[in-house]
């Protein structure tokens, strides 16, 4: 079982930086998603990075915005966002698939992965 643990949520204002931590027992065996939730809508997939070949895949929304990194050393996931927008605004989740390997067909996907975090909210002011 492995229960991830996340940080660094906050509020800001629009334009904005914010660094979300991900602590992850074990890393090194994993991939790690980021979702997000925002109120009366569906959890969707923000980022990820594979364990096997450290590849990263991004939602449309994000990219070029956020940044996903991992320190297996230090078994920590970060979220790098910036130029925050209020349509970011949202719960923060990371989750953890049992499997180095995550196929870019699947990286957003909640079903495929298997353990989730308590969530971190994020909020951007206009």
């Amino acid at each position: 079982q492995v229960q991830p643990v996340e940080s660094g949520g906050g509020s800001v204002q629009s334009g904005g930086s914010l660094r979300l931590s991900c602590e992850v027992s074990g890393l090194f065996y994993y991939s790690v998603g980021w979702f997000r939730q925002a109120p009366g809508k569906e959890r969707e997939g923000v980022a990820c990075t594979s364990g096997s070949d450290n590849q990263e895949h991004y939602a449309d929304s994000v990219k070029g915005r956020f940044t996903v990194s991992r320190d297996n050393g230090k078994n920590m996931v970060y979220l790098q966002m910036n130029n925050l927008k209020p349509e970011d605004t949202a719960v923060y989740y990371c989750a953890v698939r049992n499997s180095p390997r995550m196929p870019f067909w699947i990286w957003n996907q909640r079903n495929e992965y298997n353990w989730w975090g308590q969530g971190t909210q994020v909020t951007v002011s206009s």
